[in-house]
């Protein structure tokens, strides 16, 4: 009778597997707040960019250029048969206004980028002024491909046209330096493109004076004031187009289908040059009517990004919570079993949810202060925490101090691998090989027939 009292019961047999049965559902089931958590974030960012917009559409949003771009009006003469009243059939000839569409041999747009920040709430906003100055040339202006009679062409109607993404930018009167002479843009100028949809593109324009039919070459200069936020780009009109850029920002990001030919980035703003040929683009150098083509395809400019974002950093450090809290758990577990102490399961939740929390700290502290010196309280918050809770729960100093470790390790892990780019997934990979292997060590000589517990 004394042997069958004193053997152990199928629970306490198996203790230490319930025990983790029970550990990895409740790690499952602390995935539903830190997928809540992804979305406070993706929430938060939200409230960003609805900010930028706000701000944006007051001040003046991305900025894209097209042009300058030489209009010039002809007539289409058609030919209709039609019957007079006597029956015998005429040909009626009819007019109809058209335009002609030529885009500058040489254009060099050089210009200097004077970043703002703005602040709505407590997200900032960058937006910019710049100067920029246009010049360039348009040479043997030519109907031949288009079959238009030189009798039918309205060289005195000729204008020069410039889109601009968002006009209400502009800060001052823009005038053009046409031969020599001056004259200034007004509004109201557009721009059709498309094939099977047309998008109107509305610009500035300006009457200009074509001489000798255009058989003389035309060079034309202005420099124009505009205000934007976030980015700024070019379409490259000329059969060779030079830009070139000059900014206090240290963090641009150049964007497009060109990355620049030169570039300087220091801690004193960058410079940026590029040069595109007509040969690397998709659209011709003239055209009748609307423009068969997509601008777009060839656009190219910079970026100002801000730099550490703190909402994607915040993001990629929620996707580590599953890694944090295993391993926190596991460290709890491994010292249950050696110090044969039983931790409540209502012990595991609250630091589930402490471990969970740690995130919507780090996310509302970023918005006012630095994403790094965020993560740092965040995590001195978390550790003091857990500390505590830990020392009263084994009542053992030790044990406290072996889980703030891991903890601090793990958030310094994480920490390093949201800071890298190209490599962190090689560190990210060769970090959890080594965690994995701390994990064989130590439980390497625990006897898991026999683990056992006490209260």
């Amino acid at each position: 009778m004394e042997d069958n009292q004193q053997k152990p019961t199928f629970l306490e047999r198996n203790a230490a597997l319930i025990k983790g049965f029970f550990i990895g559902f409740l790690i499952l089931l602390l995935l539903i707040p830190t997928l809540m958590i992804d979305s406070l974030i993706n929430e938060r960012e939200s409230r960003k960019t609805e900010a930028i917009q706000e701000v944006s559409s007051k001040w003046g949003n991305k900025q894209q250029f097209i042009g300058p771009i030489l209009r010039i009006p002809y007539y289409e003469i058609s030919k209709v048969e039609k019957s007079n009243t006597q029956g015998k059939k005429e040909i009626e000839q009819t007019k109809t206004l058209a335009y002609a569409y030529f885009l500058p041999d040489k254009l060099s747009i050089s210009g200097k980028l004077m970043p703002e920040k703005r602040n709505r709430g407590i997200f900032d906003i960058v937006v910019y002024r710049s100067k920029l100055n246009f010049n360039g040339d348009f040479s043997n202006i030519q109907f031949d491909k288009f079959n238009v009679l030189p009798e039918n062409i309205v060289w005195k109607d000729a204008t020069i046209l410039l889109t601009i993404s968002d006009s209400r930018g502009i800060e001052e009167d823009v005038s053009l330096n046409w031969n020599g002479n001056k004259s200034t843009f007004n509004s109201g100028g557009k721009l059709l493109t498309g094939e099977n949809e047309k998008n109107e593109i509305s610009g500035i324009i300006t009457p200009v004076l074509i001489e000798n039919e255009g058989k003389n070459k035309n060079s034309f200069s202005f420099d124009i004031s505009l205000k934007g936020s976030e980015a700024i780009d070019f379409i490259p009109v000329g059969k060779i187009t030079e830009v070139s850029l000059q900014s206090n920002w240290q963090n641009p990001s150049f964007i497009g289908a060109f990355l620049p030919d030169k570039r300087n980035i220091s801690e004193q703003g960058f410079s940026a040059s590029w040069k595109v040929l007509h040969l690397n683009r998709d659209f011709p150098q003239q055209w009748i009517g609307i423009a068969p083509l997509s601008f777009q395809n060839a656009s190219f400019g910079v970026k100002l990004i801000t730099p550490n974002d703190n909402y994607q950093k915040s993001n990629r450090s929620s996707k580590y919570a599953i890694l944090i809290i295993s391993l926190t758990f596991l460290a709890f577990f491994f010292i249950e079993i050696i110090n044969r102490k039983k931790v409540h399961p209502f012990n595991y939740i609250l630091i589930g949810l402490a471990l969970c929390i740690f995130y919507t700290l780090l996310v509302s502290i970023s918005e006012v202060l630095s994403f790094n010196l965020a993560y740092f309280l965040a995590t001195i918050m978390t550790l003091g925490l857990i500390f505590l809770y830990s020392k009263s729960i084994f009542s053992d100093n030790r044990s406290a101090i072996i889980i703030s470790a891991v903890m601090l390790t793990l958030y310094s892990f994480v920490f390093v691998i949201i800071q890298l780019e190209d490599t962190a997934l090689l560190i990210g990979s060769i970090g959890l090989f080594i965690i994995l292997a701390i994990t064989m060590y130590v439980s390497r000589k625990i006897d898991w027939e026999n683990v056992g517990f006490k209260h």
